[in-house]
């Protein structure tokens, strides 16, 4: 890689790690949300929500302006827009007496920042790199998000010892400078504006779920499902290793990221074995649901923080066995011309998932902790189900 293209490079992988603190940095700063602004389990949830689910919504519209104007033209706006929405949260906690609801519509500006960012970025290293060299950026471009999956724990509770809503500052801090970066230092290659209508656009989209509609469906549901049940217990986790368990502030960050870096690592291991085995890809899927639920169904049984933090190791390494083979008969499942539809609705349910599951566990959590745990196992038995009727390994495409 040529030093001008690795700086390049460089910035582009700034944008997934970014993406990834949007939630993961404040799960370890829900207590003190909790009691400062006097919110329910609930509420605090909707922190979560209230950015997951404009991102979700945008991420389509976003992929098809990109092809019909250019990558850079919207991944900046983008990400000045998610910087900004986290200084309008910030500024909310710091001068508001009740900060709640314009801290919320914070976080929607930063919702529909995120979603005109990761897939796109995705799509500019495309652009930008050839054959193997593209391949090889694409898997740095994912360890770069997994990377922020592991270190957004941490930093949100380091950051957090100053006061708890300094990590909504730290999302301009961090942001602004990639945001400039990508605009001065990253040359998009140009070719063929998309000229496609958005009406084309939907029938395309349309013609997509005739064809492949269940097994699509069938792999977006696990995908959603293992997020929802990984963010829902983390926001849960957050919660009880302070009231129930006195762990606070920098270890309590590394605690949370004992999880996410099982998923993280599993997932970078699983796709390596699964891009020389891919028939593979649905009995993975299949079995890392079915583990998910035993875990699931195991954990309520104890309560010493030991064999808790070991059983949610084990549905890390259960969620990070599902997500290589979903993606891969999700890109596999059409041909490069409808692709981009195809994941960029991918990354809409992901989103999705993230946004119901704290709420809804905050709400579930209120009948019990066994009831949480049951209903989740259900979730993730029902997604095993659905995988082994319906997915089927796809040939591949070109």
């Amino acid at each position: 890689m040529k030093k001008a293209t690795a700086i390049q490079f460089a910035v582009l992988c700034g944008v997934p790690f970014v993406m990834v603190l949007g939630n993961s940095m404040l799960i370890p700063v829900f207590p003190q949300m909790k009691e400062a602004m006097n919110l329910t389990q609930f509420q605090v949830g909707l922190i979560i929500t209230f950015f997951s689910l404009p991102a979700g919504i945008l991420i389509p519209f976003a992929g098809f302006l990109s092809d019909r104007f250019g990558r850079k033209i919207i991944i900046v706006p983008a990400l000045f827009l998610y910087g900004f929405g986290g200084l309008v949260s910030g500024f909310a906690a710091l001068l508001l007496r009740n900060p709640f609801p314009v801290l919320l519509a914070g976080r929607v500006l930063q919702g529909l920042g995120a979603g005109g960012t990761y897939q796109l970025a995705m799509a500019l290293t495309g652009d930008i790199f050839q054959s193997e060299e593209r391949t090889k950026a694409l898997g740095l471009l994912e360890a770069s998000n997994g990377l922020g999956k592991v270190v957004s724990p941490i930093l949100g509770a380091l950051v957090a010892m100053i006061i708890w809503y300094a990590p909504f500052f730290l999302y301009s801090i961090v942001t602004y400078p990639i945001a400039l970066g990508v605009w001065l230092l990253v040359k998009e290659p140009k070719h063929e504006k998309a000229k496609e209508s958005f009406k084309e656009y939907w029938q395309k989209l349309c013609e997509v779920f005739r064809t492949k509609g269940k097994v699509l469906l069938a792999s977006y549901f696990s995908g959603m499902v293992v997020l929802f049940t990984l963010f829902g217990i983390m926001s849960w986790v957050s919660d009880i290793l302070e009231s129930d368990h006195q762990i606070f502030g920098l270890t309590k960050g590394f605690v949370l990221a004992i999880p996410v870096t099982a998923m993280a690592s599993t997932s970078y291991l699983s796709g390596m074995w699964l891009s020389k085995q891919p028939q593979w890809s649905k009995a993975a899927i299949i079995a890392g649901t079915v583990g998910a639920t035993a875990v699931l169904l195991i954990t309520p049984l104890f309560t010493n923080i030991y064999p808790f933090m070991l059983m949610l190791l084990l549905l890390g390494v259960c969620i990070g066995a599902v997500l290589p083979p979903v993606n891969a008969i999700i890109t596999g499942a059409t041909k490069a011309d409808k692709r981009g539809i195809v994941t960029s609705l991918y990354g809409t349910v992901r989103f999705f998932g993230v946004a119901i599951g704290p709420p809804l566990f905050g709400l579930l959590v209120q009948h019990g902790r066994w009831t949480m745990f049951i209903s989740a196992a259900g979730v993730t038995a029902l997604a095993a189900i659905i995988a082994g009727l319906l997915i089927t390994t796809p040939q591949k495409q070109e």
